[in-house]
Parts: structure tokens; C-alpha cells; sequence
């Protein structure tokens, strides 16, 4: 066989491989719908944590913000969402939920509870590469006076609690938590500390609702407490993950593992 014939064979054969992979990453990723439909809107200004003024077609409507999180460096005046109507029958005093901001071409969701919705059916069909070896026994756990996200048994019968946090804050490539002072992430991150000194398995994943970081670390400058305590924690045996997801007008899906760097 001579030079060619191989290296058209080799680029046949590779040809084959990737549209292989390719195949099967589609066939066997998890894809979480996202609800719709969703409709085009511009940000106008927030009045509170969980109201946006917005404007549709030259008409300003109150919609609901289901992330409490200061969100400056995306909700700029005239910025572009998409929101979702609310049903006819609803009793809501907002007409809308605000649910995307797209932000220098890219949708990043606006919605805190996605994550746990994200890692839920994950979880349950092995996509999470850091929990593979872990089974969902159930969601909201509540050990003392602290409720968990989720309960899990590792393939040695132990259990592992499991706390989600959504991560919307993303500066030169580096995905930041929390972009708010937050005392109730400060205490779940010490009482995971705890139950990891009493001999339990415990872990944080951060959920970075964009594809475009390749680094996590605490938002030092915004809340050193809440740094603090993760950092202790991960020290005492917590483990601490983050990873990043593709974001559409339509679905959801893990993109990759990032490293972290809690210092």
C-alpha cells in the first residue's frame, strides 16, 4: 500500500471515529428541556431583588427575577432577555418570569433553581463525571437545623450529602460565587464541615449557567465569610467542583468540569 492510499485510509478510518463519537455524545447526554415558549424583551431597571421592569414592543411590564443575586454586570439597560408569559389562569401579580439575558452573544440563565433541576436528572442518568459512582437516594435532605440538596449512597453503601449552588458570574474566563453576600450559603458550607469531621461524606458543586469559564474560585472580595467557610470545609474533606453548562433558547446540557482554586 503505498503513502497515499494510507494516509487517505487513516483520514477515512479518524472520519469514522469522530462522527462516531459525535453519535454517540448526542445519543447519551443529558438534555434538559427549558420550558417555553420564551419571547424577546429589554431590560429596563430592577426595582427589587426579584422584580425587572421590561419592555415588550414599547410596553413596560413588572416580571418575576428568580435570581436574587446582584447580576449588575448583566442586567444593563436596554440589555436583551428572554422571558416567559405566565398562564392566563395564573393569579401572579407579574404578567412574565424573566428567564435569560444575552450578554455579548451568549444566554446565561437567570434561573437559581435550573441547577438542582440540571443535577437531579443527572444524577439519575450518570452524566456528572465527579458523582458517576454515586446513586440519588432523594432531594432536600434536612440534617438538624440544615436542609441539603441531595442525599446520595456511594457504591460503598455510604451516604453523601450534596449541596448545589448556581453560579451566574463569570469574569476573565473565571466563574465567581456568590455575586451577593450570602449567610445561608456561609452555614450550609460549615455544617458540611461538620458532617465530614463526624465521619459523612459531603460535597459542593458549583453550576456555572454558562459554557465560558475555565476556572472557579469564591468571590473573595464580595464575601470572605462564605469563601472562608468553603475553603475550611474543602479543607476538612469537603469536596468542591464546579462545572459549566451550554445554555440555549431551548435546552440545557453539561458542557465541561473546571478546575477550582478556593485561595
Amino acid at each position: 500500500m503505498n503513502t497515499n492510499k494510507v494516509v487517505k485510509f487513516l483520514n477515512s478510518f479518524f472520519e469514522r471515529v469522530i462522527k462516531t463519537v459525535i453519535i454517540l455524545t448526542l445519543k447519551y447526554q443529558y438534555i434538559m428541556k427549558i420550558n417555553g415558549p420564551l419571547i424577546p424583551a429589554k431590560f429596563v431597571e430592577r426595582p427589587n431583588r426579584f422584580i425587572t421592569i421590561i419592555d415588550i414592543n414599547g410596553i413596560k411590564y413588572r416580571s418575576h427575577l428568580p435570581d436574587p443575586g446582584r447580576l449588575k454586570e448583566l442586567l444593563n439597560p436596554g440589555a436583551n432577555l428572554l422571558v416567559r408569559p405566565v398562564s392566563e389562569n395564573s393569579k401572579r401579580k407579574t404578567r412574565y418570569t424573566t428567564v435569560m439575558v444575552n450578554h455579548n452573544g451568549q444566554l446565561i440563565s437567570l434561573v437559581s433553581s435550573l441547577p438542582n433541576q440540571f443535577v437531579k436528572e443527572a444524577l439519575l442518568k450518570k452524566e456528572l463525571p465527579m458523582l458517576k459512582n454515586y446513586s440519588l437516594l432523594r432531594p432536600e435532605i434536612s440534617v438538624g437545623n440544615h436542609r441539603f440538596d441531595f442525599l446520595l449512597q456511594g457504591s460503598n453503601g455510604k451516604n453523601f450529602y450534596l449541596e448545589v449552588k448556581s453560579v451566574t458570574f463569570v469574569e476573565n474566563a473565571v466563574a465567581k460565587f456568590p455575586d451577593a453576600v450570602t449567610t445561608r450559603g456561609t452555614k450550609h458550607a460549615r455544617a458540611l464541615k461538620e458532617l465530614v469531621e463526624s465521619g459523612e461524606k459531603a460535597g459542593i458543586l458549583f453550576v456555572c449557567q454558562r459554557p465560558d469559564a475555565i476556572l472557579f474560585c469564591p468571590m473573595w472580595e464580595r464575601d470572605p465569610k462564605l469563601a472562608r467557610a468553603v475553603l475550611e470545609a474543602n479543607r476538612s474533606g469537603v469536596s468542591v467542583w464546579c462545572i459549566t453548562l451550554n445554555v440555549s433558547e431551548t435546552e440545557m446540557t453539561f458542557h465541561q468540569e473546571i478546575p477550582v482554586n478556593l485561595e
